[in-house]
């Protein structure tokens, strides 16, 4: 009898066993050849698909078919079309064409393309991405059918994140195999990219989430006084999973295995309300697919369970902010990691020659990863003693940095650093082979083992932008070492590989850090050394299209110049469209819930100092009386409420004027000028949180959201 897992996983997935059920010999492996070389599906391959593929999901229930696409608002999109056809007859009959399989033409006109369509320019195409495998959903419309596509222009122009994801895998795929043919390994036919994402999220109560109008409109909180017990006691991390909680992630499991989606690991995150689960890698294309599905499945089973979900970065001020780690690694067709160090990483020249080229890749375009990582709720994240900086710096370890010096002192490596037995002084314990380095949980881009660990990830974010930048620039630095590797002519090429490995790390070795990168002495120090801090998405959109940046997209053939200049416009006018919405909820919260509330509470305040000096008479004012003590704090409360109103009128003032602005100029006001101002609004709200009544205070606090599960 088959184990509850293995008898679920991938049931609503339209996979290659069920292909092969469903499509004839020839078929399947005609479709098999296409994803992994290339080329053009006949309009009757094409066909048989598309009727197995309908059968299959008319058998599993559904009604429905829609091209499912990931447009760069960040989300995915799709626009149901119904089996339903007419025959010759006109009698209904249910059908889907290869035609309707391969393309379809959604609105591209009201989805993001920074100018690359006009409203009188509407066409759009999505087109099916057969690298990944369409699925089955199911929710209050019934069950549909998913086809996982990319979408883009009538001119070709790419409006998804898919489309150059796609482009940069086969980028680093055609490098890397020319890489390892130069030094020999014509074994290898081809090389893929596998990830691995890590998702945090908060889970917060139904009911209270209604109640608070920030939550509803810009998914994080804009005021709130942080609760008396936060996180510093370290319990909730790891800690055992309440009824509720453990109730939603049962039923989110079993959902996503029903997906074919991996989960693997689930635990209770740092801060209070805040959680985390991990999938197994799978090829960079469908762990994108898969992650938004996560993030659409976790928020979908929340509400089953009388929950919300916050994918916010950063949800609640005082306490840990969500992230996302992108776990990044290169496999060759063989099944061998090309970062997979081995025993004795010092003479594993294939290793050295690919870790030196992600080392040259990350030094030449941090600000390409900064900006890939970034959103307008990073910003409220990164840097702030929680997550890495907006500098980007590598951690190899104790024993790779000792190799990188070797080689750039004499020219080669003799000698690995060896694990050691880790001891616990128990002696019913077995004793554990510690591994050969520490990890660096404050390194935005960090060596884990045999992989790279990406942490600097908007938490709701698509992982499409960020695999894209990373498979690019390590595809654009293998270029150059093909080009060097196959020029030599010497069938011993251990010299040159030596000599590429040693140029790479001398000129980078800037770039590797492996201490506190949450502390104010690496910002000083990553000055010293050149780095790039970009402390804003606005920041790192602006250098989104210098020339070296362009030039790099370019000769990889995963961007042009008008699309990269498109996405920059979509990246601005997405960060003041938000902090414009954060600033515009603020005012509507302020003037309509909390100062009222403040007003009446100072009110009865005010009545009740009146009310005892007509009973008891003004004598009893010495100083230390009731009545002196609610006259200070009358004092204080109408000060806070003075500031809250006067900043309240300022930011309304300077929300009106960036708003007529327009693209750069409008972006960088709204950070510059507005984002400061809301930070002067929240600061004596929240104050005036911990003096007023809380049964006058009109909004859930941090301690009913955080605790109240």
């Amino acid at each position: 009898m088959k184990d509850y897992i293995t008898s679920i996983f991938g049931t609503d997935v339209f996979s290659d066993d069920v292909m092969r059920q469903y499509l004839t010999e020839d078929t399947f492996k005609t479709l098999c050849e296409i994803r992994g070389k290339g080329g053009e599906l006949s309009i009757e391959i094409a066909d048989e698909i598309a009727h197995a593929m309908k059968d299959w999901a008319i058998q599993k229930g559904a009604t429905h078919y829609t091209h499912w696409f990931q447009p760069m608002t960040g989300i995915t999109a799709e626009k149901h079309d119904s089996f339903l056809a007419l025959d010759s007859e006109g009698k209904i009959i249910m059908d889907f064409s290869g035609k309707e399989l391969i393309k379809g033409e959604p609105d591209a006109s009201s989805f993001p393309s920074g100018g690359l369509r006009n409203t009188f320019e509407a066409r759009g195409y999505t087109t099916w991405d057969c690298t990944s495998p369409a699925f089955v959903k199911e929710d209050a419309a019934g069950v549909t059918l998913c086809i996982p596509t990319a979408f883009c222009s009538y001119t070709g122009e790419a409006l998804d994140k898919k489309t150059p994801l796609l482009r940069s895998m086969e980028a680093i795929d055609k490098q890397a195999v020319r890489v390892l043919h130069a030094i020999g390994r014509t074994d290898v036919n081809s090389v893929s990219c596998l990830v691995g994402p890590e998702q945090e999220y908060f889970l917060v109560d139904k009911k209270l989430f209604w109640q608070r109008e920030d939550l509803i409109f810009t998914g994080r909180t804009l005021f709130g006084a942080k609760p008396p017990k936060g996180q510093e006691m370290d319990d909730h991390y790891f800690g055992s999973l309440k009824e509720r909680i453990a109730s939603f992630m049962k039923e989110l499991n079993n959902d996503l295995w029903k997906l074919g989606i991996t989960a693997k690991t689930q635990h209770n995150e740092a801060a209070p309300a805040q959680h985390e689960l991990a999938v197994i890698y799978d090829t960079c294309n469908i762990a994108c697919d898969h992650n938004q599905l996560v993030m659409e499945t976790m928020k979908k089973v929340a509400k089953h369970h009388d929950l919300e979900c916050l994918l916010h970065e950063k949800p609640f001020q005082g306490v840990n902010g969500s992230g996302k780690h992108n776990n990044w690694s290169m496999v060759t067709d063989k099944g061998e990691n090309l970062f997979k160090p081995g025993k004795t990483p010092h003479d594993n020249l294939q290793f050295l020659l690919f870790l030196s080229a992600v080392m040259n890749a990350v030094d030449e375009y941090p600000e390409l990863l900064i900006y890939s990582a970034s959103n307008p709720g990073n910003d409220c994240r990164l840097g702030k003693a929680e997550a890495p900086p907006s500098i980007v710096s590598i951690f190899l370890g104790e024993q790779l940095d000792d190799i990188v010096d070797q080689y750039i002192k004499t020219g080669e490596a003799t000698a690995s650093k060896k694990s050691e037995r880790l001891k616990t002084g128990v002696h019913s314990l077995p004793e554990l082979k510690k591994d050969a380095t520490d990890r660096n949980r404050t390194s935005p881009f960090a060596f884990t083992g045999n992989k790279f660990e990406f942490r600097s990830v908007a938490s709701s974010l698509s992982i499409g932008g960020p695999n894209t930048v990373i498979n690019t620039i390590v595809a654009d630095v293998l270029s150059r070492y093909a080009d060097e590797l196959e020029a030599c002519k010497d069938e011993d090429k251990t010299s040159l590989i030596k000599s590429i490995i040693r140029k790479s790390f001398s000129e980078h070795r800037r770039i590797l850090f492996d201490g506190n990168g949450y502390g104010e002495d690496w910002v000083l120090e990553a000055k010293k050394r050149g780095l790039p801090n970009l402390p804003s998405m606005v920041n790192s959109t602006k250098e989104l299209i210098s020339e070296k940046n362009v030039a790099v997209f370019e000769r990889q053939k995963v961007f042009s110049k008008t699309e990269l200049e498109s996405r920059q416009l979509v990246s601005y006018e997405i960060y003041a469209k938000s902090i414009n919405i954060e600033a515009r909820t603020m005012l509507n919260m302020a003037s309509k819930l909390l100062i009222p509330a403040a007003i009446k509470f100072n009110g009865e305040l005010a009545k009740s100092i009146y009310e005892v000096e007509r009973v008891l008479g003004p004598s009893l004012d010495d100083g230390n009386s009731p009545v002196a003590l609610q006259r200070e704090l009358l004092k204080k409360s109408t000060a806070l409420l003075e500031k809250a109103m006067k900043a309240h009128y300022d930011l309304n003032e300077e929300d009106k004027i960036a708003k007529k602005m327009t693209g750069e100029a409008k972006a960088f006001y709204f950070r510059e000028k507005v984002v400061p101002l809301m930070d002067e609004l929240r600061a004596p709200l929240d104050k005036l949180e911990r003096i007023v009544d809380k049964n006058m205070w009109p909004i859930p606090t941090y301690s009913d959201l955080l605790y109240d599960i």
